[in-house]
């Protein structure tokens, strides 16, 4: 028995990876392009690891993904390769559309040719997992219910519409062909090896080289906060019990507004690592002009995972985001690693100097 996942040197792909590897002997088949955001430092942990097998490649390559399904005959493919930041979506929306629209539909095209070539047993067994995001449903203002599964999909921005696209995809494959599919639906991860163009990574980072805190608006834009191991242990429930064909949304009961993330990030550091001139870090945030079309708020309800496979989330956000500073306190290398030429003028050109 194995699983192939896909985009698994990503910041959620690793996670879930490394997470994997914990809990279960079961082989991996890792397939990443190793794009800017996927990085094989996050994996080294696993070299040597016989369980293991990385493939530098994209997802979207019909002949290797042909290649790699009929070599390994997995059990299950999990998707978690994306592009998935939104500013780069309305800076680059090409790329978006080609990972994460063409891209799925050539893996969807891949894997269903695998599958309906399973005896029935494994046929019968076999699971696509397509992991997206709340994103697709759109905004929400203060007194809106949370995103339930049901919610209209009303993407606002390239990133979001693009994998709405690929969502429709995996549950056309299913309605049509029969594809055997599960698809998550998340809201915002932190945690270890978040790349520092993200809110939480890059407030860290910028906090300790001294530079600005940049914060979009008035800082009000509310999210829901799921620590990433949680999110692994939920996309692991959905893979081994979850309905063929459903959709399920994975949130950490944590809505809150990003300036207070900001807030939360500079105290923690005030306390575990503090200023050389004794100063508080939030004397280093700045407010930004607020990017197009900016969500106002996003919000999950996850009680259908909750009520049918006994999911909850393991972490508050309390406790989630003191180990997520310390991870990156702890680990200078991987960030000075990741800290390219290319990632420092991406962010100058996002949020100025």
């Amino acid at each position: 028995m194995t699983i192939l996942v896909t985009g698994g040197a990503g910041f959620i792909g690793s996670n879930f990876v490394l997470d994997w590897l914990r809990a279960s002997d079961e082989p991996v088949i890792n397939l990443d392009k190793l794009t800017y955001a996927g990085n094989r430092q996050n994996l080294t942990s696993l070299d040597g690891d016989a369980r293991h097998t990385f493939v530098h490649g994209d997802f979207g390559d019909a002949a290797l993904v042909d290649q790699l399904l009929a070599t390994h005959q997995p059990r299950a493919v999990l998707n978690f390769a994306a592009e998935s930041h939104v500013d780069r979506s309305i800076s680059g929306p090409g790329e978006f559309i080609q990972t994460n629209i063409v891209g799925t539909f050539n893996l969807l095209e891949a894997v269903r040719a695998y599958w309906g070539g399973l005896e029935a047993t494994s046929k019968a067994a076999f699971r696509f997992l397509h992991v997206s995001t709340d994103e697709v449903y759109g905004s929400l203002s203060k007194t809106d219910p949370a995103f339930t599964e049901v919610h209209r999909y009303e993407p606002n921005s390239p990133y979001s519409a693009s994998k709405a696209a690929s969502d429709h995809l995996v549950r056309a494959y299913h309605h049509t062909y029969g594809l055997p599919v599960l698809t998550t639906n998340c809201s915002n991860n932190y945690g270890p090896f978040h790349f520092p163009e993200k809110l939480i990574p890059l407030m860290i980072v910028n906090a300790q080289a001294g530079k600005a805190l940049p914060v979009y608006g008035d800082g009000q834009q509310i999210r829901d906060w799921l620590y990433v191991t949680d999110h692994c242990s939920a996309i692991r429930r959905v893979l081994e019990a979850g309905r063929l064909g459903e959709v399920y949304n994975v949130g950490g009961w944590n809505e809150k507004p990003n300036l207070e993330i900001v807030h939360t990030v500079c105290a923690l550091l005030d306390e575990l690592k503090p200023r050389s001139d004794g100063k508080p870090y939030q004397d280093q945030i700045t407010y930004v002009t607020d990017r197009p079309g900016h969500d106002r708020r996003y919000a999950i309800d996850a009680r259908k995972l909750e009520i049918e496979l006994g999911w909850t989330p393991a972490e508050t956000f309390e406790t989630g985001i003191r180990k997520t500073v310390q991870w990156y306190l702890d680990n200078p290398d991987w960030v000075a690693n990741v800290l390219s030429g290319g990632y420092r003028d991406w962010v100058a050109q996002q949020y100025g100097n």
